[in-house]
């Protein structure tokens, strides 16, 4: 896989010495919950899910983990997947696991490198993502970079006991490539 390379940001492919870390984002409801379904795997499995996405295009375990470049800490992960079996279409997903990074423009760039990275390397015309519809800074992340509202799934989502609405988002390749400014 390449790595990717932003201004603030770069994606690499996650290693052994990143899942220990990756996975307690993943298992603290403070980090996945608020917005999320939260459920714990074990590390064994979460390794193995990890080491097995490249070659599994539904996968939904990290592809890259997004470290800064001054300093290389890594900060969050991306990743994609193809959640439909004919729809023809790229969902992008993304988790700032330290929160001290949030807000500076880190999710933006990551999401917007790997939005051009997906346009560049795969022949779909849409990427989209769903967020809930609670989730401000998600869904603002999403339309700074262009994406489009396109609808609202209801009760599509169960976490907190409860069943949330979830906004799908879509961009298409020719409005990434009108869309400014670029990640």
């Amino acid at each position: 896989m390449a790595v990717l390379e932003g201004p603030a940001v770069r994606l690499r492919p996650p290693v052994a010495a990143d899942l220990e870390g990756i996975f307690a984002w993943y298992n603290d409801p403070d980090i996945v919950a608020p917005f999320d379904r939260f459920a714990t795997d074990t590390f064994d499995d979460f390794a193995r899910s990890v080491a097995e996405a490249p070659g599994d295009p539904v996968s939904l375990a990290p592809r890259y983990v997004v470290e800064t470049r001054t300093d290389g800490a890594v900060v969050g992960v991306v990743g994609h997947y193809r959640p439909h079996p004919v729809l023809e279409f790229i969902d992008v997903w993304y988790i700032l696991g330290r929160p001290a990074a949030r807000g500076r423009g880190y999710g933006r760039e990551a999401v917007g490198l790997l939005t051009d990275h997906l346009f560049a390397t795969e022949t779909v015309e849409r990427v989209g993502a769903t967020c809930d519809v609670e989730n401000v800074p998600s869904y603002r992340l999403l339309e700074g970079l262009g994406y489009r509202r396109e609808g609202t799934l209801r009760a599509a989502l169960f976490h907190h006991s409860a069943w949330h609405d979830v906004y799908v988002y879509g961009l298409t390749r020719a409005e990434r490539s009108s869309a400014r400014p670029r990640a």
